[in-house]
């Protein structure tokens, strides 16, 4: 297993060293999103005529033209009130939004950033997304093993996570649990922190944050932007971007560059500490000592006036952010835009400099293998799923319906074909519900995970695929163990070791179908509400036709059977139980008679097989391996 001790023998890792320098300039940046608006019921009614009109689609603004830079060392701070296109914006930087609705420039290093530079762009997104179970010390490790090139040893890259761990502040909490909203952990200024932590692990050259003191005290966010800013200018060159939404006055001090935008527009960019000299050459100052950031956010918020301003003055004021954004357009914006271009032709000269460099380390091409990506991936997954792989809950459900069943048809006579014949169909609806039901939420319930880990290049799909598939085998196949332990010999079935090996390997195998169900429609919809609903009509849908309940089946419904899994499963453990029915035919006397007797009936519609075993044996394997590759193609359609 994975070790997480110190080792005090070990060099510093190579990554505690300077990271390569990075200028971020965005020109022009605009993107647009389009909206569906059809016709509501209010305006039906307030509407005179009695047609309704058609949906019209229209565009809405996000972002209008935004342009800026941050060089080596820098920390800028993007302000603004809420719904501003913030958190759009460094989206937008970070190589998250794609399609043609961004439209603009965005340079790194006098380039477009490509997929290896984005690769080594850290980036945190507002929402802390990270696996509840896992320690701190867990979390950090499993990223620099998944993150750091092949060619650091396993010691240097714990101690890198060490290391991450040292300068952010989280080694007191280094063995305790993530947490979320259901299960007790650290706290919320220490998940921020692990969350910067994920992304500082491979010492990136540029650093986006979006709202990271959100939900912080103001020593807290102190804390936490002062360790930021040590990492940006202590030698390190890393450039940092973050949106703040109502930093305190020591926070703001620490922002060397500070843009402040709303409804998409910008109307100031420049140093922090100019900013208040800025707008007062406009016209706009406080009318008493306060926050800088305070009246920043006023002043985008369209709340400002003078104290002693009468009502026609306070009207003239209203849009106050419509004429500081033409004012910055007019005064402030030709200058950044002047600005950025000239410091594309240094930042190119400088880019081919750092790729040079690059490719002598060999640390951007450098990638896992796939066999270790799935090591880890499978180790992590065990490592997180542990607490519910033998949940108690789960547990119970399935003891407790392996006795029921045993109490039920505790030792059945064997001419109580009918009986018998009930629990094997018990069996397949049981074994086929419980497996498709838990499974429909493995990949809906990790989406922002497994997205934010596939835009930083952590891993490629298909390792996580098979990890994922490979970590929920030990619950999957324990479980349904125990159950027919304990049923098969309660019951009194077919007393014979073989046909026990036989319904325990059948019944195996159809849970690992019914599993694949699940995965697959997850997959597909990846929402866990509408994916449960889907499944439980699916397996409804196979249940009715499984043989059991109706045997004449409607025409137009009859294919259904053939695409049931509980259909095969059945069909396969009454033939382990009764082979072709010789031997009860007999016993009631069917082959003396004939089979028009009521009694003997259901021999030829249950127990003599509609279709051959191997049949039912090749169909199980081709939905084993179909409802996968249903999922895999499902999961590819995803873009990260």
């Amino acid at each position: 297993m994975l070790s997480l001790n110190k080792s005090d023998d070990v060099s510093p890792p190579p990554l505690s060293s300077n990271c390569l320098p990075v200028t971020l300039q965005f020109i022009d940046v605009t993107y647009k999103i389009k909206l569906d608006e059809s016709t509501t019921v209010q305006s039906c009614l307030i509407s005179s005529g009695t047609g309704s009109s058609p949906a019209t689609t229209t565009e809405k603004t996000i972002l209008n033209g935004v342009t800026g830079m941050v060089n080596p060392g820098q920390i800028l701070a993007i302000l603004g009130p809420s719904g501003s296109g913030k958190s759009t914006l460094l989206n937008a930087l970070a190589g998250r939004l794609n399609g043609n609705s961004l439209t603009g420039s965005i340079l790194i290093n006098g380039q477009k950033p490509s997929k290896h530079t984005l690769r080594r762009t850290g980036f945190v997104p507002q929402d802390d997304i990270l696996f509840p179970h896992l320690t701190v010390k867990e979390t950090l490790v499993f990223t620099s093993l998944l993150r750091l090139p092949t060619h650091l040893s396993k010691t240097d890259k714990i101690l890198t996570a060490e290391t991450v761990m040292s300068e952010l502040g989280l080694s007191k909490c280094e063995n305790t649990i993530i947490g979320n909203a259901f299960v007790r952990g650290i706290s919320g200024g220490e998940r921020k922190r692990v969350s910067i932590g994920q992304e500082m692990i491979v010492n990136p050259g540029l650093l986006l944050l979006d709202e990271p003191t959100s939900g912080l005290d103001s020593t807290a966010a102190y804390r936490l932007v002062s360790a930021l800013a040590k990492a940006a200018v202590n030698g390190k060159g890393r450039s940092v971007v973050m949106s703040v939404h109502q930093p305190s006055s020591r926070v703001y001090q620490m922002f060397e560059m500070v843009m402040v935008i709303c409804e998409g527009r910008c109307i100031y960019f420049g140093k922090g500490n100019e900013a208040m000299g800025y707008f007062d050459s406009l016209g706009f100052s406080p009318s008493f000592p306060m926050n800088p950031a305070d009246f920043l956010l006023d002043l985008a918020n369209d709340v400002w006036f003078h104290d002693g301003a009468n009502a026609t003055e306070r009207d003239k004021l209203i849009n106050v952010k419509h004429s500081l954004v033409a004012k910055y357009n007019t005064l402030l914006g030709p200058k950044v835009r002047a600005a950025c271009l000239e410091n594309k032709l240094t930042t190119l000269s400088r880019s081919m400099t750092i790729s040079r460099s690059s490719n002598k380390t060999n640390f951007i091409d450098d990638v896992f293998t796939w066999f270790n990506q799935f090591n880890i991936l499978l180790r992590r997954s065990l490592k997180e799923r542990k607490h519910e792989a033998f949940n108690s809950l789960r547990v119970f459900q399935v003891l407790a319906a392996s006795f029921l069943a045993g109490f039920m048809w505790w030792h059945s006579d064997s001419k109580d074909i009918q009986d018998r014949l009930g629990l094997l169909f018990f069996i397949s609806i049981f074994w086929g519900v419980l497996p498709s039901f838990n499974a429909v939420f493995a990949f809906p319930q990790e989406r922002a995970i497994y997205l934010k880990e596939r835009a930083s290049g952590m891993y490629t799909l298909s390792p996580y695929f098979m990890a994922r598939i490979v970590g929920d085998l030990p619950m999957e196949l324990i479980l349904p163990t125990i159950f027919i332990s304990i049923t098969y010999w309660m019951a009194g079935l077919k007393a014979d070791l073989v046909a026990f090996v036989l319904t325990w390997l059948v019944l195996l195998g159809y849970v690992l179908v019914s599993q694949g169900l699940g995965l697959a429609l997850g997959a597909m919809i990846m929402d866990a509400k509408q994916a449960s609903t889907i499944v439980t009509v699916t397996m409804l849908a196979f249940v009715v036709t499984g043989g059991f309940y109706v045997h004449k089946v409607p025409a137009c419904l009859s294919w259904m059977k053939y695409v049931s899994t509980t259909f095969y499963c059945y069909r396969l453990l009454v033939n382990i139980q009764y082979e072709e029915g010789k031997g009860i035919s007999s016993l009631l006397a069917c082959t003396r008679y004939g089979t028009d007797m009521a009694s003997c009936k259901f021999i030829e519609e249950d127990v003599r097989g509609q279709i051959p075993h191997s049949v039912s044996v090749i169909a199980l394997l081709v939905m084993f391996v179909g409802y996968r590759l249903i999922a895999y193609v499902a999961l590819r359609r995803i873009k990260a």
